[in-house]
């Protein structure tokens, strides 16, 4: 009775179970499982329906059986498999009609259009570019989401890692949809904290000076240094590299570089954990030649380091290119150096080894350029130093680098050398970005003679990417305006020909100092040439009439002997020897120009000006590090009568640009009685000048400088039979001190989003009686 019992209770416990499993829908079978169509017979005919958009033809092409063919499950699975992976179809399915096989279908919808709707950071342009899905494409679901993704992807290198992206679907008639990505930018992702582990030759705030990355600031709201960004940290791993490898710590490796995002997704924490080692000096020097007349004597002077220094792989490597373009001077075209670097860890030294001898014949086979989508690539093509055919020469490649850094075309430009269709072939391809040339300019100041001033621009440097350079340029102040229009080609027909022209109307107060109006109206004429990669020479040719006029009562007896037309024909040169790393921001190097101007081909001036500038930059890297270097600046200058006086709107005037601190036109000979600047014969100054990074960040494009400026004006005398009589019957008298004139200051630049910035304030002078001082002075602009 007991087991009977327990019998009849397990069987009433299993019923319900049992009934569920009855009641229970079959398994679902996946979309590409064997169709449920009968076996057996042969394939008569194949009907596709519910296709609207593809033909029926390219529906059939994609299946594996024929009319002919038996009904095989497994050859028919295949087919529906194929169907699906075309993409084409949100659903398929097979039947079977008698001896008529089925293909059922529904397919995917076109996209319409794709728009976007609440993104700030990322504008549509930016954003089209990174979705997949286009108008005419076929939307899934899938390349939905994948498309959400990269935009959310996009505005995390943006720094914005709190954003969110929902895709809205709008079905319209005829199997169409339009996407929209509802965006919500959310704030920007900043770093909250930049730790450093292992460090203990230098401190957490050298270290972070170091890199890109910046902690976050409230000062710092127009940089985007404090966002994070993968990319930057992959530049900071590299940064921090360099520099322990710069200051002798051969040993260097980085542990570990972590970011770490809060829980609440609103900042980011920079942890890098580094492995400093002992710090090397340099030991041993071995140099090794096997070329002719290459001595290890005289390779050593490339060398920019001495035994028992701090080793430095910058001036390392620095000292390798200095080596090969040092041999190759010297006749060697192909020449390659190779470096060797042995640590001893006992007594903390490297051992430095330079190998010389005859590297392998490589000639350019092919010239590539990528990416110039406005400039031409025969603009690109002429600053090449190497041409198709000749040997392959490092020099020559960077220095074509430089050329086109120099050009102030591009934001980014790099050379890569790629092997070409055989061993001693190498192709040249030149990778370049197209940036704004044009520039709107804009300009300030103020001057206790004549007040604030404004100076407006618009300088096309690359029209329509054909190199030719033009422009209009203005000044407007309370007593000064003026208006240019120049226009050159640097390259004119493709030849190494500079051409140029200026025509220009010209009204002010004569350098702001004195009393009286000047007009002159005219135009210029410039050709020019190379005569190696760092001598050029231009030529000119000005015809300009001036006018004096509007001079104030009680000014100089010299000036009101000025009043009146006068014209100027004047044929001039400069030469120019350039070595500097930079023509647009260099920072080591050094520059000298000569110019002569001759006025006496017609019209009444009749003067020899001459004229020598010279400027050498010394930098400060490998003791300060980036953005350390100091700038020597001079000029010298004479005017010769040629036994004519001079006027003084042709002579030298001294003040403003050539030194700081001191008015434009404002030190130098005075007339004793009124004040007024006469100007001089012969003109000198001197200009020290230490440029340096200020403690933000470098996105910022802030950088500091201080200076002492030195320079003196003198010769302001005029020719007895030119002296204006006064009333007495004597000349009047002239203050024409010779003493240097001395200006020291600090200032401030500022490479913005509006251009340029500078800002010089020199508040302490050393002038003589009669100068004219200015303590402020500004300028900006901006591109577009």
């Amino acid at each position: 009775m007991t087991r009977f019992r327990a019998a009849l209770l397990a069987l009433a416990c299993l019923f319900p179970c049992l009934a569920l499993v009855a009641a229970a829908p079959p398994p679902r079978r996946p979309a590409s499982a064997a169709p449920a169509v009968p076996r057996g017979g042969v394939i008569a005919s194949i009907r596709v329906v519910g296709n609207k958009r593809i033909e029926t033809d390219t529906i059939l092409s994609y299946m594996l059986v024929r009319p002919g063919d038996p009904f095989d499950p497994s050859e028919l699975d295949q087919s529906l498999k194929t169907l699906y992976a075309t993409g084409l179809f949100r659903r398929v399915s097979l039947d079977r009609v008698g001896n008529t096989l089925v293909v059922h279908v529904a397919e995917y919808p076109l996209v319409n259009q794709v728009y976007f709707q609440g993104n700030h950071a990322l504008t549509d342009a930016e954003l089209r570019k990174v979705v997949q899905l286009r108008p005419r494409a076929v939307f899934t679901r899938g390349a939905a989401a994948t498309d959400r993704r990269r935009i959310l992807d996009s505005y995390a290198i943006k720094g914005h890692y709190d954003a969110t992206v929902t895709p809205e679907i709008i079905r319209l008639p005829e199997n169409r949809v339009n996407l929209v990505f509802e965006i919500h930018d959310g704030p920007s992702t900043l770093i909250s904290r930049i730790s450093f582990t292992g460090n203990h030759a230098f401190s957490e705030s050298r270290l972070a000076g170091v890199i890109n990355s910046r902690q976050e600031r409230w000062w710092a709201f127009l940089s985007t240094a404090d966002e994070y960004n993968p990319r930057r940290l992959d530049l900071d791993k590299e940064l921090l590299r360099q520099f322990y490898l710069d200051h002798g710590y051969a040993d260097y490796r980085l542990i570990a570089a972590r970011a770490e995002l809060a829980p609440d997704r609103k900042a980011f924490f920079l942890t890098f954990s580094v492995h400093e080692g002992p710090r090397y000096r340099v030991g041993k020097i071995v140099i090794h030649s096997s070329l002719k007349g290459m001595t290890p004597a005289r390779l050593a002077g490339s060398l920019e380091f001495e035994k028992g220094d701090w080793y430095d792989a910058d001036a390392f490597h620095r000292s390798i290119d200095k080596m090969e373009q040092f041999v190759r001077s010297h006749g060697y075209a192909f020449v390659v150096v190779k470096p060797g670097l042995t640590k001893d860890r006992k007594t903390r030294t490297v051992t430095l080894s330079f190998d010389v001898a005859r590297g392998p014949r490589v000639y350019v086979e092919r010239i590539d350029i990528v990416g110039n989508t406005r400039t031409r690539d025969s603009v690109i093509r002429r600053q090449f130093h190497l041409a198709e055919g000749d040997a392959m020469n490092a020099d020559s490649v960077k220095r074509t680098e430089q050329r086109l850094k120099d050009l102030n075309y591009f934001s980014h430009s790099s050379i890569t050398v790629s092997p070409g269709s055989a061993p001693d072939k190498a192709v040249l391809t030149a990778h370049v970005t197209e940036k704004a040339t044009g520039q709107i300019s804009l300009g300030g100041g103020y001057s206790t003679d004549i007040g604030l001033l404004l100076q407006a621009g618009i300088q096309q440097s690359n029209i329509i990417g054909s190199g030719i350079d033009a422009g209009i340029n203005g000044t407007l102040a309370q007593k000064q305006s003026s208006i240019d229009f120049n226009l050159t080609d640097p390259y004119f027909e493709n030849r190494n020909l500079l051409v140029g022209a200026d025509v220009f109307l010209l009204n002010y107060n004569t350098l702001g100092t004195a009393p009286y109006d000047e007009q002159r109206v005219g135009f210029s004429l410039r050709a020019g040439y190379n005569f190696t990669n760092h001598m050029s020479q231009v030529w000119s040719y000005q015809l300009v009439s001036r006018d004096v006029y509007n001079i104030q009562a009680g000014s100089s007896p010299f000036i009101f002997d000025e009043a009146g037309y006068t014209s100027l024909s004047q044929v001039g040169q400069v030469i120019t020897l350039d070595y500097r790393n930079s023509t647009i921001l260099p920072t080591r190097g050094g520059i000298v120009a000569l110019s002569t101007e001759y006025a006496g081909l017609g019209g009444s001036a009749n003067f020899l000006r001459t004229r020598i500038d010279a400027a050498y930059y010394i930098p400060l890297r490998r003791f300060l590090g980036n953005g350390w270097f100091i700038r020597l600046r001079g000029t010298v200058g004479y005017l010769f009568n040629l036994g004519h006086q001079e006027q003084i709107i042709d002579r030298f005037f001294l003040g403003g640009d050539n030194l700081r601190g001191f008015q434009t036109g404002g030190a130098g000979p005075h007339d004793a009685t009124t004040g007024d600047s006469l100007g001089g014969r012969f003109l000198w100054t001197e200009s020290n000048q230490l440029n340096f990074p200020l403690p933000v960040s470098p996105d910022l494009g802030l950088s500091g400088h201080v200076f002492a400026d030195i320079g003196a004006l003198t010769q302001g005398s005029f020719e007895s039979n030119s002296c204006p009589t006064q009333p007495n019957g004597t000349c009047p008298a002239i203050i024409a001190s010779g003493a240097p004139r001395v200006g020291i200051g600090f200032g401030v630049s500022w490479r913005s989003g509006f251009g340029l910035i500078n800002i010089d304030l020199t508040p302490f002078v050393i002038k003589q009686p009669g100068d004219q001082t200015q303590v402020f002075r500004f300028g900006f602009g901006t591109r577009f």
